[in-house]
C-alpha cells in the first residue's frame, strides 16, 4: 500500500452539517454506545447461563449479540474520541482496517440473518426434524461459511479501494472511513473500484434478501395452515422479533449503497442509525419480545443481586 500513496493519514471531518453540536453528539453517543454493549452482553450472558437456551436458535442469537458489540466498536470509539475535542486524524493503515472490519462484520451479520431465517423455516415447517437438520455440525458449518464469505467480500473491497494512489487531499467527508467517502480522494480513476464495490455489496444484499424472503414466504404459508389461533400466534411470535431486526439491518444498506443518486446527508443519517442505533435496538427487540430470554435475564439479575448481598 505504501508504494501507491504519499499519504500517511486521513482527516475525518465527522457528521456533515453538525458544526457546533459536538458536545450534544458526544453526550448522545456516549449513552448509546455503552448501552448497546451492555444490552447485547446481557443477552449473551442469559443465553450462556441458561441450559434451556442451548438450542440452534439461541446459538445464532448469541453470535448476533457478539456481532452487535463488535460492529459499532469499529466506528464509535474513534467518533467519540474526536467529538471530545481530540485529533480527527486516522492513519492510512487505520483507515484501511476500519473499512475492512466495517464490511467484514456488516456482511457477516447480514449472512447470519439469512441463516436465522432458515433456522426459523426449519423450526416451523419441519418441527419434527428440526434437531436433526439443525444439528451442531450444521450450525457451526453455516457460521463458518458466513465468516468466510464475509472475509472474501471485505478483502475484495479493500484490494480495489486501496490499490489506488492517494496523494491528497486527505479530508474524509464522513465520520469514518467508508468506500463512498474515501474513493473521491483517489488521484487516479476510481470508476472500476466504484463498480466493483456497488456490484459486490448489491449482490450480497440481494442474495441475503432472497434467502430471507424465500424462508419467510414458506413460513407465512405454513402459519396460515395452522388451524388454531393460539398456534398461529405462537409461530408468529417466534419470527416477529427476527423479522423486525432484519428490516432494521437491510433497509439502511439499500439506502446508502444502492440509491441511484446518493444523498450525502441522508446516507450519513442512515449509517449512524445502522452503526449505533440498530445494534442497540436488536438487544431490546430480542429481550422484550422473547419470554425465554426475559426469564433467563431475570435469573441472571437474581444471581448477581444474591451474590452481591452474600
Amino acid at each position: 500500500m505504501r508504494n501507491h500513496t504519499e499519504l500517511n493519514q486521513f482527516i475525518l471531518l465527522g457528521i456533515p452539517q453538525t458544526e457546533g453540536l459536538e458536545t450534544v453528539l458526544l453526550v448522545i453517543f456516549s449513552f448509546i454506545y455503552p448501552l448497546t454493549l451492555l444490552g447485547n452482553l446481557l443477552i449473551l450472558l442469559a443465553i450462556v447461563s441458561s441450559s434451556t437456551l442451548h438450542t440452534p436458535m439461541y446459538f445464532f442469537l448469541g453470535l448476533l449479540s457478539i456481532l452487535d458489540m463488535l460492529f459499532p466498536s469499529v466506528t464509535c470509539p474513534k467518533m467519540l474520541f474526536y467529538l471530545s475535542g481530540q485529533s480527527r486524524a486516522i492513519s492510512y493503515k487505520g483507515c484501511a482496517v476500519q473499512l475492512f472490519f466495517y464490511h467484514f462484520l456488516g456482511s457477516t451479520e447480514g449472512c447470519l440473518y439469512s441463516v436465522m431465517a432458515y433456522d426459523r423455516f426449519v423450526a416451523i415447517c419441519h418441527p419434527l426434524r428440526y434437531m436433526l437438520i439443525m444439528r451442531p455440525g450444521v450450525c457451526i458449518g453455516l457460521v463458518m461459511a458466513a465468516w468466510l464469505l464475509s472475509y472474501l467480500h471485505a478483502s475484495v473491497l479493500i484490494a480495489f479501494v486501496f490499490q489506488l494512489p492517494y496523494c491528497g487531499p486527505n479530508r474524509v467527508d464522513h465520520f469514518f472511513c467508508d468506500i463512498p467517502a474515501v474513493l473521491p480522494l483517489a488521484c487516479a480513476d476510481s470508476s472500476l473500484a466504484r463498480r466493483v464495490s456497488s456490484t459486490n455489496v448489491g449482490f450480497l444484499v440481494l442474495m441475503f434478501w432472497l434467502c430471507v424472503c424465500v424462508s419467510y414466504t414458506r413460513i407465512g404459508i405454513a402459519i396460515l395452515r395452522i388451524r388454531s389461533a393460539e398456534g398461529r400466534q405462537k409461530a408468529f411470535s417466534t419470527c416477529s422479533a427476527h423479522l423486525t431486526a432484519i428490516l432494521c439491518a437491510f433497509g439502511p444498506v439499500i439506502i446508502v449503497y444502492l440509491q441511484p443518486t446518493p444523498n450525502p446527508l441522508l446516507g450519513v443519517t442512515v449509517q449512524i442509525l445502522n452503526n449505533t442505533v440498530s445494534p442497540m435496538l436488536n438487544s431490546l427487540i430480542y429481550s422484550l419480545r422473547n419470554k425465554e430470554v426475559k426469564r433467563s435475564l431475570k435469573m441472571v439479575f437474581y444471581n448477581v443481586v444474591f451474590t452481591a448481598l452474600k
